[in-house]
């Protein structure tokens, strides 16, 4: 027998042949092996044989290499035949290769298919649910990049991107529990059934790994294993005697180029439990909170929801320190000392001054809090889940500023304030209760204390700002105090406070934000008004913002298409970070459903006074409402009413010609007015509000028709009190709206009719157009003129937020 067959039936090879035989029949995947396998029995040879025979040959080649051979069974296979694939595709998206990424996905779901055995009995591969989930997210943040990119991607990335968008959503709707899993802990997904699998054993002893690393496992004090080593490959340790030089090392590195930002906040927290002394740990968290935010912010356009709550524990820790510690002070515009690399220590009651800026730190985090809820979609459960950590931060807000009083430092303390005032103002009396007694929890006794009304913390807040804040800090209190005012049904202490700050004269001065609070404010003033019964004053407020047609745009509450020309995307950009979270939004389809059913109020009444004078005609008291109504009536036939716009309609048309008892139906069928509080009080308003005007347009329309009317015959016709109808009828007499007198004796309105002379006629139209080009003048001037500080404008006007 020839060597090679002797050296075939070594017992070692026939142990190895054996070995990989019964795992590919436990196996229930088909592999290569397989159809080798079956060939081989096809051609007439025995399939031990071959196995043999390779075995040998196998074997000959690892004694030569003194390498042992490794066996990998069907599932090590397949799932690194999966692995391979999701690697690749996870370097496609980072050179934004979407056509790779998108044949890399199918690849790794043929894969998936071909194991389906396995996969039944192990599971699927996390490693592959957390690809796909991460996926999804790249997918949306690259389609929302493209909408906003100057320079498009080609033609074939970008049909690649949008099919990948509803392939992977289809894909992971597969996988929607083993997802939800990922997103709850996504770095200890992976890592809790991890498997390391030994591929290769070399015959001398293996290359040792640092100590460090395995102590990095289980060590509370080195996080993943990381652990510094210098050029010669010796372990630093970061100890009390290089803890400032590291630092500093740290502080000179960020903002460059090639700094690994995550290698910082690693180092960083290593520090803070190396520093001992207050010093230190202050110096230490003003370095590690600022790093924190340097890499916090990625394709969504906001910081990382876990990367928020850190920096939100360390400001707390910082707080703790300082409080705890008065002789060490936060500044700006520190001095540089000499020593800065020792420790720190007051003497006779001396104050250390350390450089860094509590209220810029306090102001950062509230700024991409509201970032996170600008992005996050408002109508899912991640937007409560993250509207709760506004506890969290209304905490903090409120420490700080008693951490600033305490410093009597009054810029601080204002700024401070201006931000707790505006998570306040827009809330009902309940919830800022709630969320004081909740900060209360949270806080020290010394610096939260329970309150029971909202009220008197709004005023307190409020004049505090008055008396020591600058202008725009006084501006926006003051626009917040009235706003609370008006949302608690204080008309007219919102309106004294309006009308005393005379802030219609200069809010067009001011930033767009502020002009954003004032439109708010007026809008709340205008509901208020409706509420109290107040039509006229509640129109008036309402028709500068519900006139315009770009309510979205002035409240900012969403961006509207335009029209003419395009908007660039800096523009558009800039418009989308002033966009106000929706939990602060004010209900569209209410403002305009209120602005409506007060312009109908004043409108049908005018119009039926005007008559069929055409001049009389053309005074408009609400255009878009005119303009509704006129379409409304050229329609051939109208169905019945099917939203808010269509029963506003029919009810002013059944108000115009005297059905009073239908346009009240329909203005009550209205489902909107169930978001205002005390419903049946608002309905039964309108209600009364109808019959009165409805009996004024009767008479302006058929007081032509008779000599005299029976005051109480007009009663019994509109359900009205008789002391009401001669009210009503005594003021359209006194305000010459009506050419009639009352005869008290029988209780009869006497009508004359009185037809003004031609020269009467010209003298009124005369006077109504002089005043008319007084207005329009006065418009013009304003317009030209420019304001104090500014310059004159040429070229095209840009349309004002006010």
């Amino acid at each position: 027998m020839s060597k090679f067959f002797a050296r075939s039936g070594d017992s070692d090879s026939d142990d190895t042949a054996s070995d990989y035989s019964d795992e590919l029949t436990t196996s229930e995947s088909e592999d290569h092996s397989d159809s080798d396998d079956d060939s081989s029995s096809d051609d007439g040879k025995p399939a031990g044989l071959k196995n043999r025979l390779l075995g040998a040959g196998s074997d000959d080649s690892d004694s030569d290499e003194d390498v042992v051979r490794v066996v990998r069974s069907a599932k090590d296979k397949r799932f690194e035949e999966i692995e391979q694939a999701v690697t690749a595709m996870s370097n496609g998206q980072k050179i934004n290769d979407w056509v790779s990424t998108q044949n890399e996905f199918e690849r790794a779901n043929k894969a998936i298919q071909k194991a389906a055995g396995i996969i039944s009995q192990t599971g699927v591969p996390k490693f592959y649910i957390k690809a796909v989930a991460e996926l999804e997210k790249a997918t949306q943040a690259a389609l929302e990049k493209e909408k906003t990119a100057s320079k498009k991607m080609n033609a074939s990335n970008a049909k690649a991107l949008s099919s990948m968008k509803s392939k992977v959503k289809k894909n992971n709707r597969l996988y929607e529990k083993e997802i939800q899993e990922y997103e709850k802990d996504p770095e200890g997904y992976i890592v809790e059934e991890e498997e390391v699998i030994e591929k290769t054993k070399v015959k001398k002893a293996p290359r040792a790994k640092p100590a460090s690393d395995e102590e990095g496992e289980d060590g509370e004090l080195v996080d993943d294993g990381f652990t510094p080593v210098s050029a010669g490959g010796k372990t630093i340790e970061l100890n009390q005697d290089n803890l400032f030089k590291k630092l500093k090392e740290v502080i000179d590195a960020r903002g460059k180029k090639n700094t690994n930002r995550e290698e910082q906040v690693r180092i960083l927290e290593r520090l803070l439990v190396v520093a001992n002394s207050p010093y230190q740990k202050i110096r230490v968290l003003l370095s590690l909170i600022s790093a924190q935010f340097d890499f916090a912010v990625g394709l969504s356009g906001y910081m990382n929801i876990p990367l928020w709550k850190n920096a939100e524990k360390y400001v707390n820790l910082l707080l703790t320190f300082l409080e705890s510690n008065p002789g060490y002070v936060v500044k700006e515009n520190v001095p540089d000392e000499d020593d800065g690399e020792k420790d720190r220590v007051p003497e006779n009651g001396e104050t250390v001054f350390i450089q860094g800026s509590i209220v810029a730190i306090v102001d950062r985090l509230d700024d991409e809090f509201t970032k996170s809820l600008q992005n996050i979609d408002p109508h899912t459960t991640d937007y409560v889940d993250r509207l709760k950590d506004e506890v969290g931060l209304y905490a903090v807000i409120v420490r700080s500023t008693a951490y600033f009083q305490k410093l009597e430092q009054i810029d601080a303390i204002c700024r401070t304030t201006t931000r707790r005032l505006e998570h306040l103002y827009f809330k009902p009396d309940v919830v800022i209760v709630a969320v004081e007694n909740a900060t209360t929890a949270l806080l020290p006794k010394d610096i939260a204390t329970p309150i029971k009304d909202s009220t008197s913390l709004i005023h307190d807040l409020c004049v505090y700002l008055y008396k020591n804040a600058n202008s725009l800090q006084r501006t926006r209190a003051m626009l917040c105090h009235i706003y609370h005012h008006a949302l608690h049904n204080r008309f007219f202490v919102a309106r004294d406070m309006l009308l005393m700050s005379h802030l219609q004269e200069t809010i067009h001065q001011a930033d767009i934000t502020t002009q954003i609070l004032h439109n708010r404010t007026m809008v709340q003033l205008g509901l208020c008004a409706f509420r109290e019964g107040m039509i006229k004053e509640a129109h008036t407020c309402l028709q500068d913002i519900s006139g315009t047609g770009r309510v979205k745009e002035l409240l900012a509450q969403g961006l509207q298409a335009q029209r003419y020309g395009s908007v660039t995307p800096e523009q558009e950009k800039l418009e989308r970070q002033r966009q106000l979270p929706f939990h602060m939004h004010i209900n569209l389809e209410l403002l305009e459903c209120v602005y409506l059913t007060g312009s109908m109020l004043l409108e049908i009444p005018a119009m039926a006074a005007a008559g069929s004078n055409a001049d009389s005609r053309k005074k408009v008291i609400s255009k878009p409402f005119r303009r509704m109504l006129d379409y409304n009536s050229r329609q051939v036939f109208s169905g019945p009413p099917e939203n808010t716009r269509d029963h506003i309609m029919g009810a002013a048309k059944a108000l115009a010609s005297g059905e009073w008892q239908k346009s009240i139906e329909l203005i009550n069928a209205i489902k909107i007015w169930d978001l205002m509080p005390s419903t049946d009080k608002i309905k039964e308003m309108l209600g009364r509000k109808i019959q009165e005007e409805g009996l004024r347009t009767y008479l302006f329309t058929n007081a032509s028709y008779y000599s005299s009317i029976g005051l109480e015959q007009l009663a019994k016709m509109f359900e009205l009190p008789l002391a009401t109808v001669v009210s009503i009828v005594s003021k359209m007499v006194w305000n010459e709206e009506l050419s009639a007198s009352i005869d008290q004796v029988s209780n009869v309105v006497v009508l004359h009719h009185v037809q003004a002379t031609k020269l009467q006629s010209l003298a009124l139209a005369f006077a109504e157009k002089a005043s008319g080009f007084v207005e329009s003048n006065e418009k013009l001037l304003e317009a030209r003129t420019p304001q104090q500080g500014e310059r004159p404008k040429k070229g095209r006007i840009t349309l004002s937020y006010c």
